[in-house]
């Protein structure tokens, strides 16, 4: 315990082990993903042309939904168009299905020419991705309720925040379904189905939902983040990832709730009546040897239509950017259980998102995320200060105390228990707190991977500026030396590609150990691995996103501020006391 040092460096190791795993295992995850990103934005130009590929049949009594979906071309047969702020694109009128939507306000990449990201994909596509509403009938009428290839009728072939759409249709033998969709000014669709029965007969029915995504999806592969199915049923909530589908498929049935599939910064969710009971919602995976589907659905309790009666039932789906504003508005508007939870906030749930609240709120009152980082530090120290006030008066004393501590190792140092006896007493004298070094890094750790998660999981960080060449602070400092700071148009390797904010954060980090007391206890490999410490966590921080490093920079710059007025009062004091 007398080596304030060891504690130090303990905790210094044990951040840069979970640093090294981003640097070297989750970094070249990270690029990979970026690379294919840019490749989208090529394939965009071209369509590709696919070979029919049919998904193998749900072994389920639900005949008619054992049948709905498929890979394949098939002959266009009209559409609504959609056009909100947020949204363009078209439903299909062949199934009533929503299979093509881009989000105007968001681009694929920073390039000025960048398209708009492409949400949901049409039929032919190895990559479709697709959204629809029907009904199941029982195995004895199968016939009677539309298929994923019913052509529907409009009474309008655009579907706006203030004009919804009615399609129809009818099986020509006494049963009509109607859709009537409506959509607001973000990303919630309204989808009210009903169907008239003109018959003489009694016929079991279901209303459905389901999300159908073709094609492996490209995923950051990080711990950190949940890409894949999700859902809350009964109040828990439940995430598997499309990796964990390959061992089975999710099937549960709940009380409201809802389900869907997160991309980071995308995601489409179904969001069934909230008092509804669902027989079934499920996550399913179905894999041919020419294609993979994942599929995303719910059916709710059968229900008796009667003989000249009807049956109506209101769902929701989401579909668009995961922006947190606009999740809370809706989990608080319909009582969504759990919706906010879309958004990964991972374990420090309790931590990441005040720390969001905060950011947003003062990127409210300043209109950039940097600068609200740079306040979000301050307001952090402020509240942290006392126990960071306690740390740096404690290392202080052991500054000052440096040479007695010498003398002492040096008389005992054949005596390795009465050392540290003596050790101990000069502690208790000097009102030294050994761990008093550890505190710093330690309060720092949980606020550091929360800040981490708020850069990378929230779109509002996304392609958001700070100053000067900083014009992304969710991804790493561009500006190298390696290329003289952007004069030679050159990408060097990812390890060597240390940004001028990284340099900073490192630079901050030596000055900051420069006023930590030095321990004459340390051996001369001990001393070796604190002063290369600097060196290493510049190049260990370059691959992280520029806002998180602005922010470790900004901390150390504050901390070496309040530690060195801090030692200096302290010293003064007790030279005024005759204790140095």
């Amino acid at each position: 315990m007398g080596d304030n040092k060891n504690f130090v460096l303990f905790g210094v190791i044990a951040l840069a082990i979970l640093l090294g795993y981003q640097q070297f295992y989750a970094g070249p995850k990270m690029e990979a993903a970026r690379q294919y990103e840019e490749q989208l934005v090529q394939e965009r130009a071209i369509e590709e042309a696919l070979a029919p590929k049919e998904i193998a049949p749900i072994d389920d009594a639900d005949s008619n939904l054992a049948a709905t979906e498929v890979a394949e071309p098939v002959e266009d047969a009209g559409s609504v168009r959609i056009e909100t702020p947020e949204l363009s694109g078209s439903m299909s009128l062949r199934g009533a299905r929503f299979d093509d939507l881009l989000l105007v306000n968001h681009k694929t990449s920073m390039d000025e020419n960048a398209k708009d990201v492409r949400l949901l994909k049409p039929q032919g596509r190895a990559d479709a991705y697709s959204i629809r509403y029907g009904w199941a009938a029982s195995s004895q009428n199968p016939d009677a309720v539309p298929t994923a290839n019913s052509i529907w009728s409009t009474d309008s072939d655009i579907l706006t925040p203030t004009s919804p759409v009615t399609l129809s249709w009818d099986n020509g033998e006494g049963l009509r379904f109607l859709m009537e969709i409506e959509v607001d000014e973000e990303f919630l669709f309204t989808v009210t189905q009903s169907v008239v029965n003109s018959t003489d007969e009694t016929m079991q029915i279901a209303p459905f939902g389901r999300i159908s995504r073709h094609g492996e999806p490209k995923t950051d592969g990080l711990y950190i983040l949940h890409e894949g199915p999700l859902g809350v049923f009964n109040g828990t909530l439940e995430e598997m990832s499309y990796s964990d589908l390959e061992d089975g498929n999710f099937e549960t049935g709940t009380t409201g709730g809802w389900m869907g599939i997160t991309d980071k910064f995308w995601m489409t969710t179904l969001i069934p009546d909230q008092n509804a009971e669902l027989s079934r919602a499920r996550f399913v995976r179905r894999a041919t040897a020419a294609n993979v589907t994942y599929l995303v659905d719910y059916v709710q309790n059968w229900q008796s239509l009667h003989a000249g009666s009807s049956i109506e039932t209101t769902s929701r789906f989401y579909a668009g950017a995961k922006i947190v504003g606009t999740i809370d508005k809706y989990q608080e508007k319909y009582d969504i259980a759990l919706f906010d939870r879309t958004i990964d906030w991972g374990w420090f749930y309790w931590l990441t998102r005040p720390i969001f609240k905060g950011l947003h709120y003062l990127f409210g009152l300043t209109g950039n995320y940097g600068v609200a980082i740079l306040l979000m530090t301050v307001v952090l120290k402020i509240i942290l200060f006392p126990l960071a006030n306690k740390s740096y008066v404690s290392m202080s004393h052991m500054k000052d105390a440096q040479p007695k501590i010498k003398k002492l190792q040096e008389r005992y140092k054949d005596d390795r228990q009465k050392l540290q006896q003596e050790m101990m007493e000069l502690y208790k004298k000097e009102k030294i707190n050994p761990m008093a070094g550890c505190l710093p890094i330690l309060i720092q750790i949980p606020i550091f991977f929360a800040l981490y998660k708020v850069l990378y999981v929230t779109i509002e960080m996304r392609h958001q500026p700070f100053f000067g060449w900083l014009k992304d602070l969710s991804a790493p400092d561009p500006m190298t030396p390696l290329t003289l700071f952007g004069a030679i148009d050159w990408s060097p390797p990812a390890f060597l590609a240390v940004g001028i904010l990284p340099i900073l954060m490192g630079v901050s980090m030596w000055l900051q150990q420069k006023l930590n007391p030095q321990s004459a206890a340390m051996d001369p490999t001990q001393q070796k691995i604190m002063s290369f410490l600097p060196i290493i966590f510049t190049f260990i921080m370059a691959p992280f996103s520029a806002g998180l490093v602005l922010y470790w920079t900004w901390n150390n710059i504050l901390s070496i501020g309040q530690q060195w007025v801090i030692m200096r009062r302290e010293h003064a004091r007790r030279e005024a006391k005759g204790k140095v």
